[in-house]
């Protein structure tokens, strides 16, 4: 159920399966095969049996490609995987690419010769995709051709898709039934003049439905397509082994269940508009409609922000979620005070541990995601995952960095702390300084409704800046209530074009990371606010304020912060405040719940700051 530390893949597996995979393109008259990090369902996260570019490769991240090509392959990794991918692939073999900074078409056109021929399988890609490529393509003689899936030729003992049953998600806690979301959503699509929509993302379609699953590892969705017609009824595709007779009376007479297989024929047999979202639908189903001649509609999943909108039923649950795994972590980090200058732990054992302290408190469903435990070097690999192989003794005087979260029935929860083990250097002071002060501005943040993420990504790394300093990846991603971990449209980042609006939960979480060296991020849970019709009581009122919408954010993390490594000098009076009301506030919500032990670490943990 929870982390496993084996290596599933090794660098020396690749050259032989790239072999192989070259001799079958050209088997089949293709230069190149595009093998991506997705699935049907274009989410980050995939099943075992989907997860082709880590077995051919052996790089594991959540996100990335590899394009095979008859003299390299060479494997895109964005800025979190720099440093991982080194680890994890045969160098002689598989050549990491630098991405955005180098595009797919770019790289093609550099690397294929004049009329090459490059595969790719229509399950996998979007029609944003394919479109940024055929444009970055556009001049070359070189072409792209829809195929069957290359990997999977050449795959023994692939692993079956997943067959987890499905659940019921209580109106209690989704705080709106099912049939009121497919009512909402089918209104609008009949506004929008929609006939109906193809849904593809599981998490959508487990929204929309009041249901959950098991089929990919710590996200708790039901693999599964769906089509809602603008009178609210939805056929629903997915393996007959998930249902059972409790998630058929859910659903009722209004959702018609069918095999996956069916999915083809039915799409073929829609009477237009159909509405499809050009950056999750998978082009497989773009091409069964204009193959009938079937007319589309190219618009966002019309579930995407109506699910990012968090209610507040909702917004009390995953409150009840943060402050059970607040407990757990305070727990977590009590015993960790005591263990680790001992200098017999390892991360593996710093993982079971956590484990152990979010299972104590009963109502762990699964954690959200393998954690991110990372001593000294380690630290610094963004996305690091422990292994037996790679597991590192934690040693006096070491930065300890764990990133983690549980998955309750009522939230999931994402939390990173940095821990100094010893006496940090004056070095790893100042930079955590300087993530903690990007960390506060951003929670401090009050802002005009309508700006994104983008526009407040700057309040988090000017301290860094200032220093001549940055972090490779984005501040903050959008969190779902018992859903995934990684849930959009909502990001704050430089790329995030997605106004924020009230009850969306995104993360705030800047870094900094030296290579070879440590590791630094500080990560609490934000949920946006309306900051007209719910103030902020810690904040001064605003006498000359101009009659306009404002937001703001609301903490949902109640973890403290390691008072070693902050810089007291360097704090302005307001930071300084924000973090002794930010531990008061610990003391007095997770506090009573604690055992006597981790109550009087707490103590100690949340006192003033300049305190001795």
């Amino acid at each position: 159920m929870l982390q496993s530390f084996t290596t599933e893949t090794r660098p020396t597996d690749g050259p032989p399966r790239l072999a192989r995979l070259r001799a079958h393109l050209t088997s089949q008259g293709l230069d190149g095969f595009i093998v991506p990090r997705a699935d049907a369902h274009q989410g980050e996260y995939v099943a075992a049996c989907d997860a082709r570019l880590q077995w051919l490769t052996g790089f594991s991240g959540s996100a990335g490609m590899c394009i095979v090509l008859p003299d390299v392959a060479g494997v895109f990794i964005d800025g979190r995987y720099r440093l991982q991918v080194r680890t994890q692939v045969d160098l002689a073999h598989f050549t990491p690419v630098p991405w955005p900074e180098i595009t797919p078409g770019g790289w093609l056109k550099a690397e294929l010769p004049a009329g090459g021929i490059v595969g790719y399988d229509p399950w996998l890609h979007t029609k944003e995709e394919l479109d940024r490529l055929h444009a970055a393509l556009a001049g070359t003689t070189i072409r792209l051709r829809a195929c069957a899936n290359m990997v999977d030729a050449i795959w023994p003992n692939r692993p079956a898709p997943p067959k987890a049953p499905a659940f019921v998600q209580p109106t209690e806690l989704s705080g709106e039934s099912a049939a009121d979301k497919r009512a909402r959503i089918a209104a609008g699509l009949k506004t929008a003049g929609v006939a109906s929509t193809v849904l593809s993302l599981p998490d959508s379609i487990c929204w929309l439905l009041n249901i959950r699953g098991a089929d990919l590892p710590r996200n708790p969705v039901v693999q599964c397509f769906a089509i809602l017609q603008a009178d609210g009824k939805v056929d629903l595709f997915l393996d007959p082994a998930k249902l059972t007779g409790k998630l058929r009376a859910h659903m009722g007479t209004d959702v018609r269940c069918h095999p996956p297989q069916d999915l083809g024929a039915m799409v073929a047999k829609l009477t237009g508009p159909v509405g499809l979202d050009p950056s999750s639908a998978p082009v497989w189903l773009r091409d069964r409609l204009q193959d009938a001649g079937t007319q589309i509609m190219w618009a966002p999943d019309p579930c995407i922000l109506p699910k990012a909108r968090k209610n507040p039923t909702e917004i009390a649950a995953t409150t009840a979620a943060h402050l059970r795994d607040a407990g757990a972590m305070t727990e977590f980090l009590a015993w960790l005070s005591t263990e680790a200058p001992k200098g017999a732990l390892s991360e593996i054992d710093v993982v079971r541990a956590l484990e152990g302290f979010r299972q104590a408190t009963g109502a762990l469903h699964d954690i959200s995601f393998d954690t991110i435990c990372g001593a000294g070097p380690n630290g610094a690999i963004v996305h690091y995952r422990v292994t037996e192989e790679t597991n590192r003794k934690i040693l006096p005087d070491t930065l300890l960095l764990v990133d983690s979260g549980g998955q309750y029935r009522d939230g999931t929860t994402d939390i990173t702390r940095t821990i100094a083990i010893g006496t940090p250097s004056p070095a790893q002071i100042r930079a955590f300084t300087r993530v903690l002060q990007g960390m506060i501005a951003l929670s401090r943040a009050r802002w005009p409704k309508g700006l994104a993420g983008r526009d407040l990504d700057v309040l988090a790394r000017a301290p860094l800046w200032a220093a001549g300093q940055d972090f490779d990846h984005g501040t903050g991603h959008g969190v779902g209530v018992f859903l995934s971990v990684h849930e959009g449209p909502q990001r704050i980042s430089r790329g995030s074009e997605c106004p924020l609006e009230q009850g969306m939960i995104v993360s705030n979480e800047p870094g900094y990371y030296r290579e070879g060296a440590f590791g630094i991020r500080i990560e609490n849970l934000l949920v946006v606010q309306d900051a007209t019709t719910t103030p902020d009581l810690s904040q001064p009122e605003l006498p000359d304020a101009d009659d306009r919408a404002m937001l703001r954010f609301d903490t949902l993390t109640w973890v403290p912060i390691d008072r070693t490594l902050i810089d007291l000098g360097a704090l302005s009076d307001t930071e300084r405040a924000w973090i002794d009301g930010y531990h008061a506030d610990i003391l007095a919500r997770v506090g009573p719940k604690l055992s006597a032990a981790a109550h009087r670490w707490l103590r100690q943990a949340a006192r003033p700051l300049g305190t001795p």
